[in-house]
């Protein structure tokens, strides 16, 4: 994976939004979603979405798992970063969290099916392109950084790299 010449310029690359993902990691699994609505509906991936004005990246990604699977995480970490640079414009910056347990039950709601799988078995053929490159990292507890160039769902260039 490397990045392409005709990428974004990373250097001055400025997120018209703010994200948070929680994955929570305990006793060699991890819980994943099917995303039913929103960017990337279809795909699978972790409990998230979008800051709302004023809230942090650790309590975004409280909330949002609370609101798509209805269970409080605990023992958040932050794991990484994801910067998404879209060919149409749109630019989003992703913290990533992961969490070591969870209180309550996952349950479906609108917005997503909640499923726990083993981390040796995670579906990265059902999921974001980029998925495969760091949530390796993420589950091996290596923070990273990831830059990523989209046109629609398909990955035009891609670069992982550790977090400073």
């Amino acid at each position: 994976m490397s990045a392409a010449p005709a990428g974004p310029d990373w250097t001055r690359w400025k997120p018209s939004e703010r994200a948070a993902l929680c994955f929570i990691v305990s006793g060699g699994r991890v819980l994943l979603i099917r995303k039913k609505r929103g960017l990337g509906a279809g795909k699978i991936n972790g409990p998230g979405g979008r800051l709302e004005p004023g809230e942090s990246e650790l309590d975004a990604a409280r909330r949002e798992t609370r609101e798509e699977v209805g269970l409080d995480p605990f023992g958040l970490q932050r794991a990484g970063e994801l910067c998404f640079q879209f060919v149409d414009g749109y630019a989003l910056h992703c913290a990533v969290f992961t969490a070591t347990g969870a209180a309550g039950t996952p349950v479906e709601t609108d917005e997503a099916d909640p499923f726990w799988v083993e981390t040796s078995a995670v579906p990265f053929d059902e999921m974001w392109t980029d998925d495969r490159h760091w949530i390796p990292w993420m589950l091996e507890g290596r923070r990273f950084r990831g830059l990523f160039h989209y046109d629609g769902d398909r990955m035009l260039s891609g670069l992982v790299v550790p977090a400073e």
